[in-house]
């Protein structure tokens, strides 16, 4: 009756191929999150009256290269390191044991804190301070983290552990015949859920001028909390988190998290409009 009820995934990964060469799910989904989040920001950039050759310079400039190279370094060196330290020009190159497979070898943790990395060299050249950045690209960071989530969904990856519940998800291309907790959907549901609820503070409650910080703060909180409580379903990336108490995830998340909440209670308690900064 359980395995009624349960869903039977077989998606194929790849959307369709040219030649030799295969174009995925997974790697559009990560293109749709720079052009998702570079709509927002054109809406988040007319309500405060800027001019679109800046946002321009932040995406192509700044956003899209750092994101790319950190979440790629993140998955390298967090959950595959010993492989890449053999192999090091597989970071840079599209192939894993000398198959190309496009750049599905990418982490959210290491997009990050190429992101960071990249609003703060963008903030120090424009002269704009950086919780200014942070504020709004927190508004489009959780679209684009479902998009991410739907990505590995086709991919057949980073799903739960088996479930008696009737929405779970039997993953075939990955071996599975037992139903098993769609960890992937949870993530979207919640990343949706942080996006509509901070979308609202900033165009409705303009919270992000009223109280600098509180958006970003919100952010981190909600958004490493749900990833840190849906680890506990979901299966291991890598073998050595078999050993660790936390995987390797909500290890990563913690810091997050503990930030989030700082930068919560401090830009509660401080009411300080962003303009005094400019």
């Amino acid at each position: 009756m359980i395995q009624l009820l349960s869903i039977n995934w077989n998606v194929d990964p790849v959307m369709f191929s040219l030649g030799s060469i295969q174009i995925r799910y997974y790697s559009m989904c990560w293109a749709l999150c720079f052009l998702v989040s570079y709509i927002i920001f054109i809406k988040i950039f007319k309500k405060e009256k800027l001019k679109r050759d800046i946002l321009d310079k932040l995406t192509i400039n700044y956003v899209i290269p750092f994101t790319f190279i950190g979440a790629r370094l993140g998955h390298c060196l967090f959950y595959e390191g010993a492989y890449y330290l053999k192999y090091p020009w597989e970071i840079i190159l599209p192939i894993h044991d000398g198959k190309f497979i496009g750049y599905a070898g990418l982490a959210s943790h290491g997009a990050a804190f190429g992101i960071l990395l990249a609003l703060w060299l963008f903030c120090r050249k424009y002269k704009k301070p950086f919780i200014w950045s942070l504020d709004r690209i927190a508004i489009a960071v959780p679209v684009a983290g479902a998009i991410v989530r739907f990505g590995n969904l086709m991919n057949s990856e980073i799903y739960g552990h088996a479930t008696n519940l009737p929405w779970g998800f039997v993953f075939v291309r990955a071996g599975e015949t037992a139903p098993a907790h769609p960890a992937q959907i949870y993530e979207m549901l919640a990343y949706i859920l942080l996006f509509a609820v901070l979308y609202y503070l900033f165009f409705k409650k303009d919270f992000g001028i009223r109280k600098p910080g509180l958006i970003f703060g919100l952010f981190l909180t909600g958004l490493f909390t749900a990833r840190f409580l849906i680890e506990f379903v979901k299966e291991i990336q890598v073998d050595f988190e078999r050993q660790m108490s936390l995987n390797m995830g909500q290890w990563l998340s913690l810091p997050f998290i503990i930030a989030g909440i700082i930068i919560l209670v401090y830009s509660l308690r401080k009411n300080v409009s962003i303009n005094k900064h400019n």
